[in-house]
């Protein structure tokens, strides 16, 4: 954990994304892509065809095409990735990151490097990063849950 005390300039999306981020080739299934999701306890995966990124598909975007109806095997990644994702370079301040995700309202921002692919920034890398500014600025740690007596006595 970087010592968010000391910082004299804005975080980059390098800090807090997640690096080589499991990918799934366009003409993957959407079992696949599932099972790669559900291995890994992630819910967004990069999709590449010969090498280069292309899109993401999510969780959500899987649920839709492997609803019943569908054959085993049928649902392509091709049939549910989004392909113009969001994509930032690692040296983008964090702040517009985070901005743009939340205008976009997605969860996620793929992290290039002169055009390659070296990370994942999710809303969840945010919120851990977050917990640890907090904790950097307000101290302490884990306080316990507090209840409508202990807010009252502040």
């Amino acid at each position: 954990m970087a010592d968010f005390r000391k910082l004299h300039k804005m975080p980059t999306a390098r800090v807090a994304m997640t690096p080589f981020p499991h990918a799934i080739a366009l003409e993957a299934t959407a079992d696949e892509a599932w099972a790669l999701m559900l291995e890994h306890g992630i819910r967004h995966l990069p999709v590449t065809s010969n090498g280069q990124l292309v899109g993401i598909v999510t969780e959500r975007d899987l649920r839709l095409v492997l609803r019943p109806g569908v054959g085993k095997g049928e649902a392509l990644v091709r049939n549910a990735y989004e392909d113009e994702p969001y994509v930032v370079e690692d040296d983008a301040p964090l702040d517009l990151v985070a901005r743009e995700m939340a205008r976009r309202q997605i969860g996620s921002a793929l992290v290039t490097r002169n055009g390659k692919l070296v990370g994942i920034l999710t809303t969840t890398d945010i919120c851990r990063l977050l917990a640890d500014v907090l904790n950097a600025h307000f101290g302490g740690g884990a306080h316990p849950r507090r209840t409508g007596d202990d807010e009252a006595s502040e």
